[in-house]
């Protein structure tokens, strides 16, 4: 069959379609039969013909005796080169300056190719496997931006976030097709705020139709709840009457960059009585929660075929929709809409109501996700609770709760640990990440309790620079139990890099 397309014309053309719907059965055959060691190869591979011309081949040519799939791909796809991890670092450079290095090396210019969601400035990739624009992790890497005065990447990467709203209505996962359907924890109010910083309090008002565009994709459908349906997508009506938000997926299907994993779960989870499609949407929604994975999200803690994450209202999602709020509050009064702002004030206030109400186990003393399949609060302590502390939330006595937990059970040797359960998944203990480090510093010190703010920092600096020491690397998770043994769990092996661990490293050495 000869090409009627230019495949170099094809290439440059991106996809909306994630590639397992572009290329049905070839896409299950390649994944299922392992063709290569990580599902987010062919995810992220280069079609080099039309899609429906290379599902035609693939049907003339797998009859073939001698056929062979991976030959197959070769032909017809452009593999992506593997990302080489053997940058040689100076481990006598301080980290301070081996990271500064280190940002010209994780950032990229725009690609277009059949996954990739095309951006109009360069931007800073996390590292390791990892090679597009992640949401969340981006505030982190800004943060330590901000500190090595790339202000100019700073204001690229929040102009890449606005470009993905005004795009697809809300920022992916990442700038992949096959993220579109979820987000990722709402940091991007986070980041303008972190840019008016810089350039002053016009960027509330230049980012506003942005910040509202996805205030709008979180809160779709809040107008139709009522007490007889009770949840649409993202938004649901609380007992008390209140209007909280969850993590979600309209999706229920295997995540195409982790295809396998995926379909094994769903053969495994028939005696716990999860259906194929409802696993994988509670899979996908525990990735836009960032927590990928946790036992935040399992009815029993070392079972990942108890996942129910669209049944839990999250602590962390709810703080950030509430700073959102209270960020259009405030770029509406900018705007000269006061009452907007009214508006919005009021929306959150009555988000916090919401969350007193209903995220605020009296029993533990701490600031728990909320089982609405049980009407009550999960079971899993995690450092979700310190997001009402690090927004300014909670009360002196309710802070003071969460310092003593904090001091007597998640602060260990090298840091604080995601959760207090040792599951196997890398967002339990005994690993401990970026991110949480710094929202449990910011939280403590906000209500005053330095000593153990600063006993964090100093820990989690030790660990970073100790592994720098003896691997010249920075590392995307750290064991802070142990910080002699090397953090696990997870999908995949250990990333390097790493663009949040750089961006924290270098805030808690500015502090």
């Amino acid at each position: 069959m000869n090409s009627t397309k230019d495949p170099q014309v094809y290439s440059t053309v991106p996809a909306i379609l994630p590639p397992d719907q572009l290329f049905g059965p070839l896409f299950h055959d390649v994944q299922m039969n392992e063709v290569f060691d990580d599902s987010i190869t062919f995810a992220d591979c280069f079609p080099k013909r039309a899609p429906e011309e290379i599902l035609s081949l693939y049907e003339m040519e797998k009859h073939k005796k001698d056929f062979s799939l991976r030959d197959f791909v070769e032909e017809y796809f452009d593999i992506p080169a593997k990302v080489e991890t053997d940058y040689d670092s100076d481990q006598q450079l301080p980290v301070t300056k081996h990271i500064e290095k280190l940002w010209p090396l994780l950032t990229r210019e725009s690609q277009t190719n059949c996954s990739m969601l095309p951006l109009p400035m360069p931007y800073v990739v996390p590292g390791g496997r990892f090679r597009g624009l992640y949401y969340w992790d981006s505030y982190f890497t800004m943060l330590g931006l901000q500190c090595s005065g790339e202000h100019e990447l700073i204001r690229h990467m929040v102009e890449n976030f606005a470009h993905l709203i005004d795009a697809y209505g809300h920022i992916p996962n990442a700038n992949r097709s096959y993220y579109m359907s979820r987000s990722q924890p709402p940091f991007f109010a986070k980041m303008v705020r972190l840019l008016s910083e810089i350039d002053g309090d016009d960027i509330l008002t230049k980012y506003l139709p942005h910040m509202q565009k996805e205030y709008n994709y979180w809160m779709d459908g809040y107008f139709r709840l009522s007490e007889r349906e009770t949840d649409f997508r993202r938004v649901m009506h609380m007992p008390d009457g209140s209007v909280l938000n969850r993590y979600f997926d309209d999706l229920p299907a295997p995540r195409p960059e982790s295809y396998v994993e995926d379909v094994n779960m769903a053969h495994s989870c028939a005696p716990y009585g999860i259906k194929p499609g409802e696993l994988y949407r509670h899979i996908r929604a525990a990735c836009e929660s960032g927590w990928d994975f946790s036992c935040r999200w399992f009815r029993e803690e070392t079972k990942m075929e108890t996942i129910h994450t669209t049944e839990i209202i999250p602590v962390d999602l709810n703080c950030l929709l509430y700073d959102l709020e209270l960020t259009l509050c405030d770029a509406y009064e900018h705007y000269k809409y006061p009452e907007t702002a009214v508006y919005f004030r009021e929306k959150a206030n009555k988000r916090k109501k919401g969350i007193m109400e209903n995220l605020w186990s009296e029993s533990k003393k701490f600031f728990m996700d909320f089982d609405t399949t049980s009407s009550k609060s999960t079971k899993i302590m995690s450092l979700a609770g310190v997001f009402p502390l690090f927004f300014k939330m909670a009360t002196e006595e309710q802070a003071g709760h969460v310092h003593q937990h904090i001091k007597e059970s998640f602060l260990k040797k090298g840091g604080v640990v995601a959760t207090l359960h040792e599951s196997g998944q890398q967002w339990d203990s005994p690993n401990g990440w970026a991110p949480m480090q710094y929202m449990t510093y910011v939280a403590l010190r906000n209500y005053g309790f330095d000593e153990t703010a600063e006993e964090l920092r100093s820990r989690w600096i030790a660990i970073n620079e100790q592994v720098f020491k003896e691997t010249g690397k920075m590392m995307e998770k750290y064991n802070v139990v142990d910080p002699e043994e090397s953090a696990g769990g997870g999908e995949y092996p250990n990333q390097d890099g790493f663009g949040w661990t750089n961006g924290i490293y270098l805030w808690f050495k500015n502090q």
